[in-house]
């Protein structure tokens, strides 16, 4: 299926740490994309960055910090986004920590399918 025109894209701001029943939240957010039948999901890891509590958290060669600012990317249709927010924020309201969920219109100019390569074709 591809996807031209009109879309959405949800943008989810998490913390490397933030959890969900001991799973990284960033993962149960991909799978569950990936349930719903969205077109793809990708996981951006910041290097600086700060949030509500005001605490800027960076990556520094002498300074090795587990907690990283994360993004969470989804593009698809419109009503196909707005079903998917609903169905995840129950797991925002279960973690203890904040984050950011925001929607954009966007127009897709280019939404191509790729062709696989059998173990045999490399």
């Amino acid at each position: 299926m591809e996807i031209t025109g009109e879309a959405k894209l949800l943008r989810i701001f998490v913390s490397s740490t933030d959890k969900f029943k001991h799973t990284p939240l960033y993962e149960v957010v991909v799978f569950a994309a990936k349930r719903y039948g969205l077109a793809g999901a990708t996981v951006l890891k910041g290097f600086m960055g700060y949030g509500v509590s005001s605490q800027i958290v960076s990556q520094k060669l002498w300074e090795i910090s587990e907690k990283m600012p994360m993004v969470i990317e989804i593009v698809d249709e419109s009503a196909k986004i707005d079903g998917f927010v609903e169905t995840i924020l129950p797991y925002f309201e279960k973690v203890p920590k904040g984050g950011m969920i925001t929607l954009e219109k966007v127009t897709i100019v280019l939404h191509k399918s790729g062709t696989k390569k059998s173990f045999f074709q490399l």
